[in-house]
């Protein structure tokens, strides 16, 4: 794996813009090449007002730790070739909207978000523009304020969610490759997006309510007494959605290789949890509740988890 800021810049003019400055932001900021990424603000950022870059310091997953300093993009500006969406689930169709005027019409949008339902809400309310949406395995964490982990070493995957997104594909690859991360196309990326839905689903409920790295899930009474019940849960509702059976049991047996690859790893939900945050519950298990209800199929286990989770926080 490169190590952060030692490619090549991209081609062409302009750079990649982020929008959404969290631990996933900061993980493909920190391996993009210096000088071909920035940040889209929260607010309005002119030369004049506001700090101009933010810096943060990343430890890779191979390598010393660096510093890296991300400059904001301007309003003023030239319009970014690729805009990244990092934002969590339930933020991202606002935050999409209220910073389009980032972006060319033509320019592609590529989601990273958790979980399923926010990807195609954006398609929908803009289905002449080409948007994309990248499923990862990539982790990371923020232990401290300041300081981004990339905590787990996995793969990417982008593909198109409109007709026009089609033709944007390779260039995305392309761009997204510069980090040195390993990035695959993707014709049938709803697949992929249910892939890690399954791994989610699993594994991020289980930690938030249990308060415990993934790991501890796999030997926890509560775990132990539901998982079966929500692997046939998840495989009736996947069948429906994607007309792909996967037997209950090859899906228990994927999410405990990855609770038990990312044993010591704290999930995105238990920290949300953690910290006081709204957490992503509704695109995960409350995707599959809400799928499960639209295709006619019983759901209680992923309604009680989904449950669960809403009476953690106020």
């Amino acid at each position: 794996m490169a190590a952060p800021g030692r490619n090549q810049g991209l081609s062409g003019n302009g750079t990649i813009a982020i929008l959404g400055a969290g631990s996933m932001g900061q993980l493909w900021a920190g391996y993009l090449p210096t000088g071909t990424v920035t940040f889209v603000p929260r607010r309005e950022v002119t030369p004049e007002t506001g700090k101009s870059a933010l810096s943060y310091t990343f430890q890779p997953f191979e390598g010393p730790e660096v510093v890296v300093t991300v400059p904001y993009l301007l309003a003023t500006e030239a319009r970014p070739p690729l805009l990244m969406v990092t934002t969590k689930a339930g933020d991202t169709l606002d935050a999409v909207e209220s910073n389009l005027h980032y972006v060319s019409p033509d320019t592609p949008i590529v989601l990273f978000q958790n979980g399923m339902g926010c990807q195609q809400a954006v398609a929908e309310r803009w289905p002449q523009r080409p948007i994309l949406a990248a499923s990862t395995t990539e982790g990371a964490n923020r232990p401290t304020p300041g300081c981004t982990v990339h905590a787990g070493k996995g793969e990417t995957w982008v593909g198109p969610l409109t007709g026009s997104a089609t033709t944007h594909l390779r260039q995305v690859v392309t761009a997204l490759g510069t980090s040195g991360l390993t990035v695959h196309a993707a014709q049938d990326i709803h697949r992929r997006l249910w892939d890690k839905l399954i791994i989610n689903a699993g594994i991020n409920a289980f930690t938030a309510i249990l308060d415990c790295p993934n790991g501890d899930i796999l030997t926890d009474p509560f775990y132990l007494e539901h998982i079966d019940e929500l692997c046939d849960e998840i495989a009736k509702v996947m069948k429906g959605d994607t007309e792909e059976a996967l037997p209950s049991i090859t899906i228990r047996e994927r999410i405990e290789m990855i609770a038990r690859k990312t044993a010591r790893n704290t999930s995105s939900m238990r920290s949300d949890r953690q910290r006081g945050r709204p957490t992503e519950i509704d695109f995960i298990n409350g995707y599959i509740v809400r799928r499960g209800h639209e295709l006619g199929v019983d759901v209680p286990t992923n309604q009680m988890l989904t449950n669960r989770i809403k009476q953690l926080l106020p």
